[in-house]
């Protein structure tokens, strides 16, 4: 019997999956459209599809499935429409209006009309307690029983199917929260329970309160859909585990995913990288730009030595898109993305000063741009593309899915009459509109991390990343750009690729030369207990599992931290010099110089365990077919500004070792490979295809 590992990711336009058998590495790829008004609809058509192109592969007809890994958007769209639960919360006395107050920044100076993201729990559904702990853990005021009762009766009449409870110093000691967090669950037990020190036991009350408030926001939704979507997995014979995918880059238990479903706010993105990742690993390439186009919107991460960087914090819901400090800070473990720009099917439009602007408005799966015939009338980004001759609307999707060209040319046409400019102008423009967006945001976020954009490989992944990464690599210099097979569906492949991983944090703050190195030792191995539990139920091999301490660290008066990472068996009595020579060490590569006589403080303690990360093989059949006389298209080239005819690939007729010439076109069911200009392009043994750019 074949054995399939199976991955779904929920995108804002398409829901991808990818099936693969691992003793022979084969994939199979199936793509449907987004259905928001039930997003499982979409991953029963594509599981369904998955499915039935192995059984057809298989000599017996007869598969079965070890794991599904899911990814999905349903966390971040319920943050940013405000479709989540009805939530109460609760909150020491005194500090219910901390989330009305934030951090009284403005993040713009300038605009006297400015709005703040509004509080996912409003005033009259924020309940006090007169419960307190002190900085150090220990109790001032106890819990009152007559206050518990006072406020399960104003629960009940808020109407709240959530509860957060943020109580004042939990990330300390957290008894008071998880006193109150059991007597709810016995007394209302259909309630959704969330306690701040379990979702972010981290400094920072208004960050801490907004996380536990998103947690509880989105977790009925989210137990609900893993719960029929789990069903549905039944439904289609599928017995293996369902795996849900974390915006860190592992992946966890659906049990526990329905309990910190803010984990899940990155998901797909985060697969993105993996995937891109799990390709340039194979070429041995180590220094990449992961660059993730899909329909919705496009990210990139920097990727130095083979690993992602990680962030932990994140904006949700933001009042403006691209502004930062315009949402809700999020204390979530997530890899360090950038939003860079607009995906395919992003709006053009006119800016208040009468120029093209593209996006941040899309016309997503319903009705779509213009082009997919399904109701859309105003000019997207894939409508550009489509006209430019970068897409087939013959093959788009397969051939499953014809374009309209007539539909496109009549939207950019009318964006160009506004404009005054010719269809062909207007639609160039907004090609090039959006690629310079996402170059200038992809060129800022390398700088910020101190590097060269010509010292990295662009590797692109998303339904749209391929159609634009070469025109991108071109405006940052950088010398090749990467696609591997089915980069269409990258989110999956890396979902496949990625390992179990789990992410706590400890605060422990305290001057470096004043810490107890026994009780940090101590608490950090009564996290890593808890965690190898959890790792070994999301199927981690315990014989492979590591575990590494972030310490977060900062001098004495100064308020960012920098993180050292070191092996938690290096945490002992003795290991205060080689901490701080690390320390100082990273501060002056961020800032080019250390504090002289500064004082080094302990901050937090962030454990990770997880699985390596293994760079796993991917094989899409090929035909084989000699690609001596491929297909040729009108395809625009940017270097003398009008139409030429260039040869056009089938990407599964091109066997390892073909070299190509651009300009071309490379093409399979999921996504276009565009190479505009002058370039060798090679076919590699793995068939991802390599772009050296002159």
């Amino acid at each position: 019997m074949n054995t399939l590992r199976i991955a779904v990711d929920i995108g804002g336009t398409f829901t991808d999956g990818v099936a693969t058998d691992p003793d022979t590495s084969t994939i199979w790829v199936a793509k449907s459209l987004t259905t928001p008004q039930d997003p499982g609809e979409a991953v029963s058509t594509v599981v369904s599809s998955l499915l039935a192109q192995a059984k057809a592969a298989a000599r017996d007809g007869v598969v079965d499935v070890a794991e599904v890994v899911h990814g999905t958007t349903l966390v971040t769209n319920a943050l940013i429409e405000r479709k989540g639960a009805t939530t109460a919360g609760i909150f020491t006395a005194g500090t219910r209006d901390i989330l009305d107050i934030r951090r009284e920044l403005r993040y713009d100076l300038y605009d006297l009309h400015f709005e703040q993201p509004q509080p996912l729990v409003p005033g009259d559904r924020r309940f006090e307690i007169g419960e307190r702990m002190a900085a150090d853990g220990s109790v001032v005021s106890p819990l009152d029983a007559d206050e518990i009762d006072a406020l399960l009766e104003a629960i009940d009449a808020s109407g709240a199917q959530a509860v957060a409870i943020g109580l004042l110093n939990a990330y300390v000691n957290d008894d008071h929260e998880r006193e109150l967090a059991r007597v709810l669950a016995k007394r209302r037990p259909g309630l959704k329970i969330s306690t701040s020190a379990a979702v972010a036991p981290e400094q920072r009350e208004y960050e801490r309160f907004t996380t536990v408030t998103a947690n509880a926001y989105v977790q009925p939704l989210v137990d609900t859909y893993l719960t029929e979507l789990d069903q549905r997995l039944r439904d289609q014979q599928i017995d293996g585990p369902l795996r849900i995918m974390l915006s860190s880059g592992g992946f966890t238990t659906s049990a526990l995913a329905a309990q910190q479903p803010i984990a899940l706010l990155e998901s797909g993105p985060a697969g993105g990288v993996l995937s891109a990742l799990n390709a340039a690993l194979s070429q041995n390439l180590t220094d990449i730009v992961a660059f993730d186009m899909g329909g919705t919107t496009a990210k990139a991460c920097v990727v130095t030595g083979g690993e992602p960087g990680i962030a932990r914090s994140f904006e949700a819901g933001r009042v403006h898109r691209f502004k930062r400090g315009s949402g809700l800070p999020l204390l979530i473990t997530s890899i360090d993305l950038i939003e860079i720009g607009a995906g395919g099917g992003s709006l053009a439009g006119i800016s208040d000063l009468g120029t093209l602007v593209v996006g941040p408005e899309s016309a997503s799966s319903v009705p779509g741009p213009a082009c997919y015939g399904l109701g859309g009338t105003e000019a997207a980004v894939t409508d550009a593309d489509f006209w430019l001759g970068y897409l087939d609307g013959s093959s788009f999707l397969g051939g499953t899915m014809p374009l309209d060209r007539d539909s496109a040319e009549r939207a950019i046409g009318a964006l160009a009459d506004q404009l005054g400019m010719t269809v062909l102008e207007a639609a160039y423009g907004i090609h090039d509109v959006v690629n310079e967006n996402m170059a200038s945001a992809t060129r800022i976020h390398i700088a910020e991390k101190g590097h060269d954009p010509r010292d990295f490989t662009l590797v692109a992944t998303g339904g749209a990343g391929p159609v634009h990464a070469v025109a991108i690599a071109r405006k940052l210099g950088m010398p090749r750009v990467l696609c591997a097979p089915a980069a269409g569906a990258g989110s999956c492949l890396g979902f496949l690729a990625a390992p179990a991983r789990i992410d706590r944090a400890l605060v422990q703050t305290a001057p470096l030369a004043q810490v107890d190195w026994s009780h940090i030792r101590a608490e950090l191995n009564g996290i890593r207990a808890e965690a190898h539990d959890a790792l070994i139920a999301a199927g981690a091999s315990a014989d492979e599992l590591f575990y590494e301490v972030d310490v977060e660290m900062q001098y004495a008066g100064q308020g960012n931290a920098v993180l050292v990472r070191v092996p938690l068996d290096d945490i002992a009595p003795g290991f205060a010099p080689e901490l701080g020579r690390l320390f100082e060490e990273n501060y002056a590569r961020l800032y080019g110089r250390t504090v002289p006589h500064g004082q080094p403080l302990t901050v937090a303690w962030r454990m990770i365990g997880r699985a390596p990360i293994k760079t796993q093989r991917f094989i899409r059949e090929v035909t084989g077919t000699a690609p001596a006389e491929p297909k040729t298209r009108r395809l625009y080239d940017p270097a003398v500004g009008s139409f030429a005819e260039a040869a056009v690939y089938r990407r599964d007729s091109l066997t390892a070792g073909t070299v190509l010439t651009g300009p071309l076109v490379i093409e399979e069911a999921e996504s276009t490979f565009v190479v505009p200009v002058a370039a060798t392009v090679r076919i590699l043994d793995d068939l991802s295809i390599l772009a050296e750019l002159s």
